[in-house]
């Protein structure tokens, strides 16, 4: 004879189990969270420009800066040529796409580390992490920009047709640094020494990049050595800071090998990264 409660059953048992299929990423989720990412960005942007004197305005320094120095140094005194701009106009466009994308990789890299208080005890989209830190750099190059044009009008350039194809180059951009962001950020909850590696990689690229010289100067300069000049084009800023000079400055005569190249590499390198850190995100609460 059965007791009482004999009639009550078992609770019910919910199993969350993994997709059988791996994904990069789902929107939908990423779109439900779209209001933590706002939260993720204007908080890496406060606390950059946290206690400082001029705020933003340091966006604005940075690459003008740097463009004095790089006058000074390997226009006027090396004699690096500008493929007919006037140098200052030349090299600000390069920095400006640079400086966005070492900004962007820089801070996406330690994102994940930097964020393990909020991956630790509560759960949203890790992918959120990173692509606030790119998005962050985004709000930084869109401050600088409006210099560029006033720059623009002082030396009487004006961009041509090609100026419509200006988000698509900067989209470029943003691609190239977020492949490269979620690559290394999801690499460095696991290896700590990507945190080391990344300011050593971010400065040697910047010579390996046409910023400070024309990619037709870095082709040539490279077949000497004999290496074949179109190695220049798997380097997806290399399209982004040539496409940014063609679309705005005038016609650059390696700019659409190069833009069609580096949205290939580009493109690999965001896919792939996406793939990556959506097998490895899982055991980031564990390790970071």
């Amino acid at each position: 004879m059965r007791g009482a409660g004999s009639h009550l059953t078992a609770p019910p048992v919910l199993v969350i189990e993994a997709g059988r299929r791996p994904v990069p990423f789902r929107f939908g989720e990423l779109w439900a969270y779209r209001e933590l990412l706002y939260f993720l960005v204007w908080r890496d942007i406060k606390v950059r420009y946290r206690q400082t004197v001029l705020g933003a305005v340091w966006a604005i320094l940075q690459p003008l800066l740097t463009m004095v120095v790089f006058t000074l140094f390997f226009h006027r005194l090396a004699g690096i040529e500008s493929a007919g701009l006037p140098y200052p106009l030349f090299a600000y466009t390069g920095l400006l796409a640079w400086t966005f994308f070492a900004q962007a990789v820089t801070q996406a890299a330690n994102s994940l580390v930097g964020s393990a208080h909020l991956i630790t005890k509560v759960y949203f989209p890790r992918l959120l992490v990173p692509m606030a830190a790119i998005v962050g750099a985004v709000v930084d190059l869109l401050v600088a920009l409006p210099v560029l044009f006033i720059m623009m009008a002082a030396y009487g350039v004006a961009p041509g047709p090609a100026l419509i194809l200006l988000p698509a180059v900067l989209l470029l951009a943003v691609a190239a640094a977020a492949g490269v962001g979620v690559w290394l950020a999801a690499l460095n909850v696991e290896y700590r020494d990507v945190r080391h590696a990344v300011p050593f990689l971010v400065q040697l690229l910047l010579f390996l990049t046409p910023v400070i010289y024309p990619a037709t100067t870095m082709s040539s300069s490279l077949a000497k050595l004999g290496v074949p000049g179109w190695v220049v084009a798997l380097n997806p800023m290399a399209g982004a800071v040539e496409g940014l000079r063609w679309t705005l400055l005038g016609p650059a005569p390696s700019a659409g090998l190069l833009l069609l190249v580096g949205a290939a590499v580009a493109a690999l390198l965001f896919v792939s990264g996406l793939f990556y850190f959506r097998r490895v995100e899982r055991s980031f609460a564990d390790v970071v």
